[in-house]
């Protein structure tokens, strides 16, 4: 029988790193300690905690912003491209395709926030809307922004494979822009806030269509 292979000592740091983050309930966005704390905490080198560092972030795991530390990734360790849609012809039909399965899932996700949602969630609605709001005003790019709004509101379901699953839909969002010639922009930033407003309200069927609302606005961007 074949000897199992001797885990390195950057892939042991590694999964010293991963263990920390559940032990700990570490959501997406959240700071770790400075590399300072962990390499005294996990008893290994500089080098060897920045290549494990490396290897989490290759994987979609953590995050580093320069001047601002590391961070639990929301991209919750999905790769890139989940889905192969770089093999894909990036058509209207495609564009079709990616939004019917959002309006299959994306109007109960909003159903289910406003019945499970907390108020720090609904906070960081407002929050993302807001964010949102002033990259638009300032013709900034707000992809990102547009996308990690879906997300928390994922997250406010309460259903934490939802929260795992919604990067995977999300990462259509730039496509849905691209598709619709970024036409409904300042749409959008109203659609996002009735649909936060109906999520504090505690209100799932207004959440519900309020979702189904704003994907058919982008729906009717689009020709084929």
């Amino acid at each position: 029988m074949e000897k199992k292979k001797e885990r390195t000592l950057v892939e042991k740091t590694a999964d010293r790193i991963i263990e920390y983050i559940k032990d700990n309930n570490m959501q997406p966005g959240e700071r770790l300690p400075s590399e300072h704390v962990l390499t005294d905490m996990l008893g290994v080198g500089r080098g060897t905690l920045r290549e494990a560092i490396k290897t989490l972030m290759s994987h979609n795991i953590l995050d580093v912003r320069q001047g601002a530390g590391t961070f639990v990734s929301y991209k919750n360790g999905i790769p890139e491209d989940p889905l192969g849609l770089a093999l894909e012809n990036s058509d209207e039909k495609l564009l079709l395709d990616m939004l019917e399965v959002r309006m299959i899932l994306e109007p109960e996700i909003a159903e289910l926030a406003a019945m499970n949602a907390t108020t720090p969630q609904i906070d960081e609605l407002f929050r993302q809307c807001r964010q949102m709001e002033d990259l638009i005003t300032e013709n900034k790019s707000y992809i990102k922004v547009d996308a990690l709004f879906h997300q928390k509101v994922a997250e406010c379901s309460g259903n934490r494979i939802i929260g795992k699953m919604m990067p995977i839909i999300t990462s259509s969002i730039q496509l849905n822009v691209g598709g619709t010639r970024d036409q409904f922009k300042k749409k959008t930033i109203e659609e996002h806030r009735i649909i936060a407003e109906a999520i504090a309200n505690r209100d799932p069927r207004g959440a519900k269509y309020a979702m189904i609302a704003h994907l058919n606005t982008t729906r009717s961007g689009v020709t084929y």
